[in-house]
């Protein structure tokens, strides 16, 4: 007889660990039935991707909490990126992809009865962000744990993010972002970890108890930041990052004095407008509201990353003295600027430190990455307003700025142009405070995002501080995650690298350039037109599903897809396609290959110019692809609501990529190496990364058109006069005295007179001086399509010559030039579900 005892042992996977296509069906389940508490007969997609994305989640936390433990060790090196965006996109896909276990995650989903697709593309993302600086911070977060460096990201957790957009008559519609409406499955909450922040008041003296003089600050209203943590998984290694954001809330939720006296909206009011500061992603600045509002924003989370920053040093049993040896604080633009001043207030007010030893640990703590040359990005702050919130850190700001313009006196001589041009605050009208100045004294290191952009920040907005610091400003050229901008975005294209290369290349970028004499091979270059094919057919069937528009995809997929702004001149690209809808209307003839030319963006709704240039795209677009005798050969289409999603199904597509913003504007970009990444064909000018990504492809694979920076420089300084180039070629003049008609305006010539009197009379980005040596680039590219052997040669080797621009390459430079940090490899914490029973020592 076959007792109990004489059974073989079966081993059960833990179903929170467990790999297995069992293991996982069972978790699925699990998490369906004990989280989102439904069987499958009720439950709806989300309720199915929500158990999904537990099943995934539970698969990290070994990983992240030993990251965690890590990270706090006291000899550790930790950076932090304090950036007011996170553009994060869809989590699932990119962390299947990281943790390895996409396949068997597939397979189970698929025998459970589901469609993987349909819960991948489920996921609601986060918009947390305006375009590619949020989406840099993003790479950077994936890049930093994919190479082990112990890192934390602080940024806001807006309850609503960017909007979305519908495009309705023509015109964009914003809609609200309500990404959070069905629950965040990747964070955790941990009101524990709550921190205090305090608005307004005003400072006052005292003396303390060893008879010294001293400033405190009294704020006159505080709110309370909770921390929700969200992992960031590492390609193939332990490592799982933490990208903190904060909530805000009222300190106390609700007045029972107020509500007891029947003042009902006093008793939540203190809750509703503490709850404003992080309810949505940047407000319009037009008014004084929305500006205080974006002032509170930036403070609010800089603070509340400081406060956690020191909680963390000293919980490990460090003094504040080694502050910066623990941290590098990276700070992402001037939005975290007045972080500086608020080291400098928690040093000295809160922890009882010298000025002048808080001041040096405030500058070795901090670095800062400039991102624009552009005016109106150098934020500044009317010393009114600053003061009004800010009282104590005005006071701070006005003390560093008195001792640094004493040290600046000595050096120069008393010149006044340099005081005037180096001083924290600008003297003129209202009086401000200089964001970008604050950021470039407080830090140790400068840097720009490309060669040409860090050699301008040089010669131009930071040319004082860099002949007064030399070698303080260097520059760190943008990089782009290959984990989310190949192997998610373009499956196709990894599954051909893997089968030649193996997967090290998702590594190391640079295994790419082994392919390059496949370049040559006939066969090679076959099966390279057959993929992208493929990726322009799913793209054409999701255009006619969102826009109703039948496009070809044998047709040259032309795109433009970025944030709209004049600088990055969509209206220019525009002005082509009117050129080659009036050459063939003239010769119906003419062999030209077809084209597709897409458009994608999103404007920000104050920017009434941004807003009518999409009315300008989709407007030329009807009369186009309405025209019965252009048929196929010309389409235009604006695809709505450009996001993260929207440019995993864009980029891989393309054929020509359009990076044509006036030379000296564009800081670097990103998406020009998304698209040569795709194996797009870039034309452009030379700006921002164009620079660096045309020496690397070769010149003879890259369409240059276009004013260098100098001759940009040189002909505003001669006295620019549009009406000159308007007058001197007909071509141009055709173009524009044909929209001035109204001809794609139904009649309506004034519809569009706002662009065209602003080309005329202004052209501040010289669309009218680089038209003419565009239309001519355009025309190289036309030919070259033609050739499909000879274009498909050079998209190859754009996408193997890319190694430079993944955020890999990036993150090594600041760790090597700025942070000096180096990978701290994560040793998993033990733990066996045997013996998981809970042992508090």
């Amino acid at each position: 007889m076959t007792t109990f005892m004489d059974c073989p042992t079966v081993d059960v996977e833990d179903d929170r660990t467990g790999l297995s296509v069992e293991t996982l069906r069972r978790a699925l389940a699990d998490n369906l039935f004990y989280i989102q508490g439904k069987w499958p007969e009720v439950a709806s997609r989300n309720d199915f991707y929500l158990a999904l994305a537990y099943t995934v989640r539970d698969r990290m936390m070994q990983r992240w909490l030993s990251s965690t433990r890590t990270l706090n060790k006291p000899e550790v090196r930790v950076v932090t990126y304090l950036s007011a965006e996170f553009l994060l996109g869809p989590h699932l896909g990119r962390n299947l992809i990281n943790l390895g276990i996409e396949a068997p995650v597939k397979q189970a989903v698929q025998e459970s009865g589901l469609d993987f697709a349909e819960l991948i593309a489920q996921e609601e993302e986060p918009g947390l962000g305006n375009g590619g600086l949020g989406r840099l911070a993003a790479c950077y977060m994936e890049s930093m744990a994919s190479l082990q460096i112990p890192a934390i990201g602080y940024g806001i957790r807006y309850e609503f993010g960017i909007f979305d957009q519908d495009i309705c008559d023509g015109w964009q519609v914003e809609m609200t972002d309500k990404w959070l409406q069905y629950g965040n499955p990747w964070e955790i909450p941990h009101p524990e970890a709550a921190v205090t922040v305090g608005f307004g008041g005003y400072s006052e003296g005292y003396t303390d108890s060893d008879g010294r003089f001293r400033k405190r600050w009294v704020p006159g209203k505080q709110v309370k930041g909770i921390p929700y943590d969200t992992p960031i998984p590492g390609y193939h290694v332990n490592t799982v990052n933490t990208l903190r954001l904060w909530k805000a809330e009222a300190v106390e939720s609700f007045d029972f004095q107020a509500f007891n006296v029947g003042n009902y909206y006093g008793a939540v009011n203190s809750k509703v407008t503490s709850e404003n500061i992080s309810k949505v992603l940047y407000p319009n600045d037009e008014q004084i509201e929305g500006k205080q509002l974006r002032l509170e924003q930036q403070f609010f989370f800089v603070s509340c990353a400081l406060q956690d920053m020191i909680r963390i040093h000293l919980a490990s049993g460090r003094t504040l003295y080694s502050f910066h040896e623990k941290f590098a604080a990276q700070l992402n633009d001037t939005h975290p600027a007045v972080g500086v001043a608020e080291l400098m207030r928690l040093l000295i007010d809160d922890h009882d430190m010298g000025w002048d030893t808080a001041w040096e640990i405030t500058q070795k703590t901090f670095a800062y990455t400039n991102h624009t040359l552009l005016p109106e990005a150098l934020e500044k702050w009317t010393i009114a307003l600053f003061g009004g919130l800010l009282p104590r850190h005005l006071e701070i700001i006005f003390e560093i700025n008195q001792r640094f313009m004493d040290q600046v006196r000595v050096q120069t001589m008393n010149d006044p142009a340099k005081l005037a041009s180096l001083s924290l605050i600008d003297e003129s009208g209202d009086r401000y405070v200089r964001m970008a100045n604050l950021a470039s004294l407080g830090s140790h290191a400068i840097n720009g995002v490309a060669a040409l952009h860090s050699e301008l920040v040089k010669q131009t907005i930071l040319k004082d501080f860099h002949e007064l610091f030399p070698g303080k400003i260097c520059n760190v050229t943008n990089g782009v995650s290959p984990r989310r901008w190949i192997a998610l975005s373009n499956p196709r294209l990894a599954a051909l690298y893997t089968e030649k290369l193996g997967d090290g290349w998702l590594q190391d970028m640079e295994q790419l350039r082994q392919l390059e004499d496949y370049a040559d091979d006939p066969g090679f270059r076959n099966y390279w037109r057959q993929i992208k094919r493929e990726i322009k057919q799913d793209l054409a069937t999701h255009i006619h599903s969102r826009t109703g528009i039948v496009v070809s995809p044998d047709s040259l997929f032309d795109v433009q897809v970025k944030r709209i702004h004049e600088y990055k001149r969509q209206h220019l690209n525009v002005l082509h396609i009117i050129t080659l809808y009036q050459r063939l209307k003239q010769n119906p003839s003419l062999d030209i290959p077809p084209r597709t030319f897409i458009f994608g963006g999103k404007a920000a709704p104050g920017y009434r110019m941004a807003k009518l240039m999409i009315k300008f795209i989709t407007a030329v677009g009807d009369v186009v692809n309405h025209d019965t005798a252009i048929g196929d050969r010309l389409k235009v289409v604006f695809l709505p609501d450009y996001n993260v999603t929207f440019g995993q199904r864009v980029y891989p597509a393309a054929d020509l990529s359009e990076q044509i913003s006036t030379a000296g504007k564009e800081a670097s970009g990103t998406g020009n190496m998304k698209f040569s990444m795709g194996g797009a064909l870039t034309i452009g000018t030379l700006d921002g990364a164009n620079v660096e990504i045309r020496e690397l492809v070769g010149d003879e694979n890259f369409f240059l058109f276009g004013l260098v920076t100098e001759e940009v420089m040189a002909l505003k300084a001669r006295g620019y006069n549009p009406w000159d180039y308007y007058h001197s070629n007909p071509q141009l003049k055709d173009v524009i005295d044909l929209v001035n008609s109204g001809f794609f305006a139904k009649g309506d010539w004034g519809l569009f007179q706002d662009i065209t009197n602003n080309l005329l009379y202004s052209d501040p980005y010289l669309l009218m001086a680089d038209y003419s040596s565009y239309i001519e680039a355009q025309d190289r590219v036309s030919a070259a399509y033609k050739d499909q052997e000879y274009w498909s040669r050079m998209s190859i080797l754009n996408a193997v010559r890319m190694g430079k621009f993944s955020s890999d390459r990036s993150i090594r430079d600041y760790c090597t030039d700025i942070w000096k940090v180096s990978p701290v490899p994560v040793e998993l914490m033990a733990y066996d579900q045997a013996q998981a029973g809970l042992s508090v020592p």
